[in-house]
């Protein structure tokens, strides 16, 4: 009787969770009041603007730990209908060099969607990294993705990847 109430235990453990999976780089400890900067998401999924949404709801997320990076510009219409997330990163990496910031927090989405079947569960892939603005060398990297329930949003999912991937960011 013990033991399926240890198994019954461990599965309403594993149901809590949700179905994730992080990786993680630990890196420096990092100052809060240096100059951040956050530059293009690089969308790899094959959803639409994901990169741009991952961003914004990564800012919130940044907020919470006592960040607040300057974004790069966004391009007027046209130019960012000529060019993907990726041909904006180069770009975005030259901008932040110019400001000076000490540190740019870049990414890449690499699941943006909802499952298809009967249920439709949002799933979330997203990378994340801090660089050394004046030399670009990765200082912190970290990469989760999530499967959600069936009634959760895809902004929902992806807050809490994003929360979970800053959460190992060692910050001061």
């Amino acid at each position: 009787m013990q033991s399926r109430a240890g198994l019954a235990l461990i599965l309403a453990l594993t149901l809590v969770t949700g179905c994730s999976t992080f990786t993680g780089k630990a890196g420096n400890t990092l100052p809060r009041d240096a100059r951040w900067g956050l530059v293009p998401m690089v969308n790899y999924s094959q959803t639409p603007q994901a990169g741009e949404r991952s961003e914004q709801i990564l800012l919130s997320v940044l907020s919470q730990r006592g960040l607040q990076p300057v974004v790069y510009p966004k391009a007027d219409q046209e130019e960012t209908m000529l060019f993907d997330d990726s041909e904006r990163l180069a770009p975005g990496m030259e901008w932040a060099q110019r400001q000076g910031f000490d540190y740019v927090i870049s990414g890449s989405v690499e699941e943006w969607q909802y499952k298809s079947g009967l249920d439709g569960e949002p799933a979330v892939g997203i990378s994340l990294r801090v660089l050394e603005s004046a030399t670009g060398r990765v200082l912190w990297s970290n990469s989760g993705a999530r499967a959600g329930w069936s009634r959760e949003s895809l902004a929902g999912t992806a807050q809490k990847v994003l929360r979970e991937l800053t959460d190992d960011m060692r910050l001061e």
